[in-house]
């Protein structure tokens, strides 16, 4: 008896197939409203958002390798030779990328950089082969 109880409660409990049709039939149609073109307006959607930030830009004027000991023994008043050359310009970089290069000016009792060249953002291969 206890298997013909078993058999009765498979018929009455609708199986996956049955169960994936149903949910098929109980869908509803949705309707998209057409996607257009529209200027973003707010406070939290203006440019002007960007423009207030500021970036922190890092100035290398060259750069060289010496041995631990000779790092070590250095003082004040020591001097460390770079591999640049005093005529080429110093990389200015933003976010660890160049962006630019220019010379070392004073303005005032401060150093300053005048940029000399903006380099090609769109074409990042050309600032590599350059460095």
């Amino acid at each position: 008896m206890a298997e013909t109880t078993e058999t009765v409660e498979e018929k009455q409990q609708p199986s996956d197939a049955e169960t994936q049709e149903q949910s098929k039939t109980s869908a509803q149609s949705v309707e998209f409203e057409q996607a257009g073109e529209s200027v973003a307006k707010g406070p939290g959607n203006s440019i002007d958002l960007l423009l207030d930030m500021e970036a922190e830009i890092t100035v290398s004027i060259g750069k060289t390798q010496i041995p631990i000991k000779q790092l070590l023994q250095l003082a004040p008043g020591s001097v460390i030779k770079l591999q640049k050359n005093i005529e080429e310009p110093a990389d200015l970089y933003l976010n660890e990328s160049r962006f630019a290069t220019g010379s070392i000016v004073v303005v005032e009792d401060s150093f300053a950089i005048k940029i000399t060249d903006v380099l090609n953002v769109m074409n990042p291969d050309s600032q590599q082969q350059e460095q």
